[in-house]
């Protein structure tokens, strides 16, 4: 399920990027907040704060209740900016969610019983195809991980989306094709199977995109 944390911010009345400029040389980091149909609120979050948040690798699934002055949102951060030079943020968008949103979001995939695998004990190689799954799910229930069990695998077996139990109301963003999520390759490393995952995965192209609300937030603040 997903985590809920707090991170308190404070309302910015000017934008523009001279404002956002001063906000981050107050040790600031500039945000806006949108969705569920109503107007943008430009708002900054202490930079340590945020810093922590992303360095948590974690950032982009947490849900966030977010507490502007009296004012409590439910939110999840759909865009982080970065320094070119310094990598650190420096311009979040925050969705508003109600119960019934959905989001897109890349889950972790671990495997269980890697010690216990038949293939990787008569000497084959776990090929991690899919490091992450884009998932669609309610923004209340995002799973912290897909957990894929390959005790039972051995060499040239595969494992595709269609053998992962998901939770319920979680679905793949791609549903036009069985796509390939790791192998259990030759030790050579240079199987027929493994070559064909590779072709099949090279033709994906770019896969999942924002929404149109997605969109429409990324715009509500101005250019920082």
């Amino acid at each position: 399920m997903a985590d809920i944390s707090s991170l308190d911010a404070e309302v910015r009345e000017r934008v523009g990027k001279g404002s956002a400029r001063a906000t981050r040389r107050e040790g600031r980091v500039p945000a806006v907040v949108y969705g569920l149909g109503q107007s943008p609120t430009t708002i900054s979050l202490a930079f340590n704060h945020v810093l922590k948040e992303v360095n948590t690798g974690r950032f982009a699934n947490t849900l966030y209740e977010l507490k502007i002055g009296k004012d409590v949102e439910r939110v999840i951060p759909r865009d982080v900016q970065y320094d070119v030079v310094t990598d650190f943020p420096i311009h979040v968008d925050f969705l508003r969610i109600s119960r019934d949103t959905k989001v897109v979001v890349n889950v972790t995939v671990h495997f269980l019983n890697e010690d216990e695998c038949e293939g990787l004990s008569r000497g084959g190689v776990l090929n991690i195809v899919r490091h992450e799954i884009e998932l669609s799910c309610p923004a209340d229930a995002i799973p912290e991980e897909i957990a894929i069990d390959i005790a039972d695998l051995d060499i040239g077996d595969s494992v595709h989306i269609s053998s992962v139990t998901l939770p319920d109301g979680v679905e793949s963003t791609i549903t036009d094709r069985d796509f390939t999520i790791a192998t259990i390759a030759a030790p050579s490393g240079g199987s027929d199977d493994e070559d064909e995952v590779e072709g099949e995965e090279g033709e994906e192209g770019v896969e999942g995109e924002e929404g149109a609300e997605g969109e429409e937030g990324a715009e509500g603040d101005d250019a920082e």
